[in-house]
């Protein structure tokens, strides 16, 4: 028996590739929030208590300088993506492309039987008949429900679940979250049942900036027109039907005109008319012909592969070109960059303030200057447990003298995520300058620290102790 007879070993489908990486991307999502390591969740932004979770480490709002990298990587690797892979976020991982299949090929088409056939998208159901309109209740019931689920889904990256949770006891004091909910649940009901892929087409901006990106080497959903043949004109005119009308013009045109790649698009385009706004490079058009062509022993006439290699048959597809390249010393070097700056997280913050008075001086018992600068300390347990904190003066190597903490004289502790406000005074009993015109700002460093983990739980910060010229100091002798 000849290959032709019986056709050729066919791939698996692409279809079923985007349904296992649909899955992963889904359990991912919904487990994802409830993973937490000393507290810390994987990626939480949390509006609540002001704090940043990335990669299990907490960060205080005051340390959000790690979000523009997030998003400028988020960006560059959609763009990247783009310019590599076409439209291959919007088939393989947009949420609006998951919603419309679980709604439409699960829901629908499997469990309900209201459409017939996954691989025909173009033939609505018949809302006449009553058994239908009882099919597409339960359709849109089970939709809220699954609504409601993702829209409290997406909150879990803002407010933990163990907290979300316990704020459902209460929700008239939690009206904004769950506002918030409720909002979110209506547009993706009006969304995946009412607007579908037209907001692919029209409401995405994505799509817009796709054809800027593209160039030839860009991998996509292509018809091979040198083997299909040309079914539209260069004004993208339609112009065969027929197989035999378009093998008289075109003797060796394999396309069969079966139209099976154009039933199967979920954003209702022609294939063979070339690249189009509306294709998300969901590849069900390959499988489909795929699957046509495998019958009569040929290859599939519709391939994800790039112009330079399909249509202009410059050679192979150029994957790794200098715009690629780019790219990725782009995203890796954002990615050090939040590695480098992630990694010198402070484990506490502290902020100092100088008094408007520079300086006070007295006179001790013994006869001895007291020169006194006082500072407001705002400190921060970014820790989960009550901590003692205290500090230590570190002078210049190159002065002599000491200054001293006389306020507080002993440790204080600190909640967790609290801010406590402390008036330190620094005094110096030493002659530390002798300046006859001027006063004499002396550089100092505050080490502050945890007690009993000066190790790990400690923050430098530099600031200054004001010492009056020479003649105020004669006159408090």
């Amino acid at each position: 028996m000849s290959e032709s007879s019986v056709g050729i070993k066919l791939p698996t489908p692409w279809r079923y590739k985007r349904y296992f990486f649909f899955t992963f991307l889904t359990v991912t999502a919904l487990v994802l929030p409830w993973i937490q390591i000393d507290g810390s969740h994987f990626f939480l932004l949390s509006f609540d208590k002001l704090k940043l979770h990335l990669g299990f480490v907490q960060f205080d709002m005051q340390e959000l300088y790690l979000m523009p990298f997030l998003l400028m990587i988020l960006f560059l690797g959609i763009f990247g993506m783009t310019v590599m892979g076409g439209r291959v976020f919007c088939g393989w991982i947009c949420p609006q492309t998951i919603f419309r299949v679980i709604y439409r090929d699960l829901i629908e088409t499997k469990l309900l039987g209201l459409r017939k056939r996954i691989k025909n998208k173009q033939q609505e159901p018949d809302m006449s008949l009553s058994e239908n309109r009882i099919k597409k209740g339960v359709a849109v019931t089970l939709w809220i429900l699954l609504s409601l689920i993702a829209s409290s889904n997406l909150m879990w990256y803002f407010v933990p679940p163990e907290d979300f949770f316990s704020y459902l006891a209460n929700p008239l004091e939690h009206m904004i979250l769950f506002g918030t909910i409720f909002f979110l649940a209506l547009f993706l009901i009006y969304d995946i049942v009412f607007l579908q892929e037209d907001y692919c087409i029209y409401v995405c901006p994505y799509s817009r900036v796709q054809s800027v990106l593209y160039d030839e080497n860009t991998v996509m959903a292509l018809y091979n027109t040198n083997r299909g043949g040309h079914i539209y004109d260069e004004h993208k005119v339609k112009t065969f039907t027929k197989q035999k009308d378009l093998q008289a013009v075109e003797l060796h045109a394999e396309c069969t005109a079966c139209e099976s790649c154009v039933t199967v698009c979920p954003t209702h385009i022609d294939i063979r008319k070339g690249l189009q706004l509306e294709c998300i490079n969901c590849l069900e058009c390959v499988d489909a012909c795929t699957v046509v062509m495998g019958k009569l022993g040929k290859p599939s006439l519709v391939t994800w592969s790039s112009e330079y290699e399909i249509i202009d048959k410059k050679g192979k597809t150029q994957y790794f070109r200098p715009k690629i390249v780019a790219y990725m010393i782009l995203l890796v070097g954002l990615a050090i960059g939040i590695v480098m700056m992630g990694s010198k997280k402070e484990h506490m913050l502290l902020n100092i303030n100088k008094e408007n008075r520079l300086y006070s001086v007295s006179k001790s018992a013994d006869g001895k200057v007291i020169v006194d600068n006082a500072y407001e300390f705002l400190v921060q347990n970014t820790q989960s447990d009550k901590m003692d904190f205290y500090f230590e003066v570190i002078m210049p190597k190159d002065l002599k003298g000491r200054i001293e903490i006389t306020k507080p004289t002993e440790p204080f502790d600190v909640t967790p995520d609290v801010k406590k406000k402390k008036i330190v005074v620094l005094r110096t009993y030493d002659m530390l300058a002798n300046d006859p015109r001027h006063d004499t700002i002396i550089p100092i460093t505050i080490r502050a620290y945890a007690v009993g983990h000066e190790d790990k739980i400690v923050v430098f910060r530099e600031s200054t102790f004001t010492y009056p010229r020479a003649d105020v100091i004669e006159k408090a002798k």
